[in-house]
Parts: C-alpha cells; structure tokens; sequence
C-alpha cells in the first residue's frame, strides 16, 4: 500500500465509532504505517450524528483535514443510511460497510446513485451474542479491516489482542468476546 487508504466512519454517539476509528488507528500503528483517526462532532450528546475518520499509509501522510473523497465508508448505524448522504464523495471504486440485518436488495435501494461496492454486515447480531450486548463498533471494525485490506488479517487480530489486553486489564472476562466479535465480522462480512 503506497497511496493513502481514507475511510469515513458514520455513526452515533455511544456506539463506538469514535473508539473504532482510533482503535484501527492505533492497530495500524503498530504494524509500522502512518494514520490519522480523528472525530468530527456535532452537538455532543448521545444519539446524535458524529463522523470519525482515518488516515492509513506506507508513507508519512502530509494532509491534515477532514476526508471528503474517502475510499471506504462505515456505517455504524442504518438509521442514517435515510437521514445521512454517507455516500457523499465516497469514491466509485471505493465501498460501503453497513451494520444492518436487512436483506440486500433492500439496502442497495438506498444507493442507487452509487456505482461502488456495498457490504453488509449484521454488527447487532454478532455483538449481542458474543458480548450479550449491542456494541457494533468492534464487529464493524472488523469488517472494515477485511473490505479494505488497510492491514493484514492476522496482524490486526494479534494487534486488537494486545490493545484489548490493555484496554480491558479491569476487565478481561470481555476480552474473549471482543476478539470472537472481531473475527467472526470478518467471516460474515458480505457484499450486496
């Protein structure tokens, strides 16, 4: 990978997006690339829109601004798939990720003037039954890792260990189910 990789993320506040966009960053850091995870805010509270971005390359990255052409778009949240253009500037080569339990001719309805590669992955599903909860953010994240293929499948995994590991020392009865979350989204994964 030589050219900037860009990736959007789309969601609400409380579910994740944020910590997803700065947790691939953190990933990918440590695989030796440059990147940038940012979030951008609206009003700050829970429930509202908010978009979070990244920045992912072999080269030091020299931009410094919010991402208007990404190459792939996450959404979080499919509520906003109706509210959001999420597709705006989102390249025709490029792709979009959407937790959502709906069948596919359903979703591609909502982007008939996109001409790139639409996945879907049930993120709720796989969340509640491995965590017992709904938190989309890590199976997205995964997902999203193997639709763009911003960093190699295992190194991510080894890597997400570690940070978990970290992140969870208090609590690390969730780490198993984190890491299960991780890989299944990248085996469920599917495009429209």
């Amino acid at each position: 990978m030589s050219k900037i990789i860009e990736i959007r993320w789309h969601g609400r506040g409380g579910q994740g997006a944020k910590t997803a966009s700065l947790l691939l960053a953190e990933a990918a850091f440590n695989t030796g690339k440059y990147v940038q995870g940012f979030p951008e805010y609206g009003p700050e509270r829970m429930g509202a829109p908010i978009t979070a971005y990244n920045r992912v390359s072999d080269l030091p990255i020299k931009i410094h601004s919010n991402i208007y052409k990404p190459d792939y778009v996450v959404v979080v949240d499919e509520t906003l798939i109706s509210s959001v253009k999420v597709t705006n500037g989102l390249k025709e080569s490029g792709a979009v990720v959407i937790n959502t339990s709906k069948k596919p001719e359903e979703i591609r309805s909502y982007f008939d003037d996109f001409k790139g590669d639409i996945y879907t992955i049930d993120a709720r599903k796989i969340s509640e039954e491995e965590l017992g909860r709904n938190f989309p953010n890590t199976p997205m994240l995964g997902a999203i890792v193997k639709i763009s293929g911003v960093m190699q499948e295992e190194e991510f995994i080894k890597n997400m260990e570690g940070s978990f590991r970290h992140k969870f020392a208090t609590k690390p009865q969730v780490i198993d189910g984190n890491m299960a979350a991780l890989r299944r989204s990248m085996k469920e994964v599917r495009k429209v």
